[in-house]
């Protein structure tokens, strides 16, 4: 099991959190449990061990992907001067959240969180935490509606401004028949040159992990009408298409610009999960 005992101690009114339902996982407290955190049920749980179970490198993994948060919001607020953030498919608040890691670097960056699950919105306030300067906001949607997030969060960012997209671990819950090629254009195309776009996501590379599908099914067996799409290695480079890649390109997750904090074994180390920055040009 990960992490230390669990209790049921998040709201569990479904009158407060509409179209919330404790019996099926929710990839945001899937993920939240693999890091080690308590928000979440007992379905989440279940879901997460039977991905374990199945062989892949799924605790690596997302906190490889953490540290890839870190590294990359340390990039973008440091050497690439951003100082807006749109951040979809947060999850639930941890440690080094975006907007923490921002404004140690700059503290009047600005910082749209957006999430589908109705527990993310239910700790929305940790999120909110702003430093002097700075601002946050929550929106409660989902990527598959890119026109209600960017609507929403111009009531804290201004798209004529460079700004930092980040799609981390999020484009594997929208499936091909959705267009998510599509959706990440409609999101670049409403942010200016010198605009940044981040991505990671969960890739069919055999070579690096056999087990990748074998923890995809598991997980789909627990998410209800949510699926896991893993795709291939050049369709995630696909949703970077229009947009100069930052060095060193798609590589995996703990390969990315390691000098800007460790996360992890790199070496020989394989992961099939990859990761990546463009800028706008």
């Amino acid at each position: 099991m990960v992490g230390d005992e669990h209790n049921e101690a998040i709201p569990d009114d479904k009158d407060t959190l509409p179209g919330f339902d404790v019996t099926v996982a929710h990839p945001a407290r899937v993920y939240n449990y693999l890091l080690g955190g308590k928000d979440n049920f007992a379905a989440d749980r279940k879901a997460a061990e039977q991905m374990i179970a199945g062989g892949a490198k799924v605790l690596v993994g997302v906190r490889a992907n953490r540290g890839f948060l870190g590294r990359a919001v340390r990039f973008l607020a440091g050497e690439a001067g951003i100082r807006q953030f749109l951040d979809i498919g947060t999850g639930l608040p941890s440690a080094d959240n975006t907007h923490e890691v921002a404004q140690s670097v700059a503290p009047e960056s600005r910082i749209v969180y957006v999430d589908n699950d109705p527990i993310v919105l239910s700790h929305a306030n940790a999120l909110l935490k702003t430093a002097p300067g700075g601002a946050c906001q929550y929106i409660q949607a989902d990527l598959r509606h890119p026109r209600k997030i960017l609507d929403e969060a111009t009531k804290t960012l201004d798209f004529s401004q460079p700004t930092a997209i980040m799609i981390l671990m999020t484009l594997q819950y929208v499936p091909d028949a959705d267009n998510p090629h599509q959706i990440v254009k409609t999101l670049v195309d409403a942010v200016p040159p010198g605009s940044y776009l981040a991505i990671s996501d969960v890739a069919m590379d055999l070579a690096a992990d056999a087990n990748v599908a074998a923890s995809a099914d598991k997980l789909n067996e627990q998410l209800g009408p949510v699926r896991q799409t893993i795709r291939s290695l050049e369709q995630i480079a696909g949703f970077f298409s229009g947009v100069e890649m930052v060095e060193p390109g798609l590589v995996q997750l703990p390969r990315w610009r390691p000098d800007l904090g460790s996360s992890g074994p790199i070496g020989n180390f394989t992961l099939s999960a990859y990761c990546g920055i463009g800028r706008k040009a």
